[in-house]
């Protein structure tokens, strides 16, 4: 009898401890919600590699927020000179080029309506919006997989989200394509919570020492000379129609148009700097993050910058999420 009364008591033991060792996905998302999104600010560091194109490519973030609406978040691709800064303020969105000396503004609820994968709110409300998302764990972290809520989640509809156990915040998101395969990670090198920033740090400025003095005025510069992009897409019963080159005396710009299943016209031309482009220039439509940049879109157009060239998308048979695909697969190439 005093056997079977000490297995019982064993046993009770066992599965009090085995409860309370295990914690659900809703009581670990509980406490990411109150301490990711609850708090007044904070400032990270993180390193993204897209390996979307033919070779990777590695850039440096840096984010800034403060509550309720102030963002800054600075990509910088490395070893090239090349950045870009998305800023929220009370006058609106901007996007910021300091290499090219250029400014947008949009009138946007960004990042409302477009979750970013470094933004650890976006994270928070990507695991809750996900009702299906499913938890798994190791000795060291938890690791969420759920639905993306960005421009790329018809391309890329998987992230996978690893929060450190001990910390609770995030050490990398892993962003899948529809194979399963890796395309974008995204790695947390320092997060810092709690802390706020001045109006005056959310500034659309474009710093001093990002800007080149020496900069020869565009009608000056002899015509430049670029590589023509192609997207890199295989659509079915999608073809390009014609190809067409129009040259000045400053410019060239490469007209490609596409037919069939899907209508759509690209142009695209050298870059040029103008001292005009300090001033901040309104852009239509809303902020699309391609991963490598940030365009603007509208329902019939998206526009962007990338590798030296301007390329303007326009069309009136194809969604946003069909537009950005398009964006994001230009590749450079000889081939005609």
């Amino acid at each position: 009898m005093r056997n079977r009364v000490y297995a019982g008591l064993i046993l009770v033991v066992m599965l009090l401890l085995t409860g309370c060792g295990a914690e659900s996905k809703e009581d670990v998302l509980k406490d990411l919600s109150s301490k990711w999104v609850e708090t007044k600010g904070y400032e990270l560091d993180a390193k993204m590699k897209i390996s979307t194109g033919s070779e990777p490519r590695l850039y440096e973030v840096t984010v800034w927020h403060t509550k309720p609406d102030f963002y800054r978040v600075k990509v910088s691709q490395e070893g090239e000179d090349v950045s870009q800064t998305i800023v929220r303020n009370k006058e609106g969105v901007f996007v910021i080029t300091p290499t090219l000396g250029k400014t947008y503004k949009f009138q946007s609820d960004w990042p409302e309506k477009n979750s970013q994968a470094y933004l650890i709110g976006s994270l928070a409300q990507d695991i809750e919006a996900d009702k299906d998302s499913v938890m798994t764990e190791n000795k060291e972290s938890y690791i969420f997989e759920t639905k993306t809520r960005n421009s790329h989640q018809k391309m890329l509809p998987t992230q996978q989200i690893h929060i450190s156990k001990k910390t609770l915040l995030p050490i990398k998101v892993v962003i899948l394509n529809d194979q399963k395969e890796e395309q974008i990670l995204i790695s947390f090198d320092k997060i810092t919570l709690g802390t706020s920033r001045n109006a005056a740090d959310y500034k659309a400025d474009i710093p001093s020492n990002e800007t080149n003095e020496n900069e020869t005025a565009a009608t000056d510069e002899k015509l430049a000379v670029f590589q023509t992009h192609y997207p890199d897409l295989q659509w079915e019963g999608v073809n390009k129609i014609e190809e067409k080159v129009i040259k000045d005396d400053t410019q060239e710009r490469v007209i490609l148009t596409y037919g069939g299943n899907k209508e759509f016209t690209i142009i695209q031309s050298p870059i040029t700097k103008n001292p005009a482009d300090l001033v901040p220039v309104f852009a239509a439509g809303d902020p699309a993050d391609l991963g490598f940049a940030i365009g603007a879109i509208t329902d019939q157009s998206i526009s962007w910058e990338q590798n030296g060239v301007e390329f303007f998308l326009a069309t009136k048979t194809m969604s946003r999420d069909e537009m950005i695909s398009v964006a994001s697969s230009m590749q450079a190439s000889d081939m005609k």
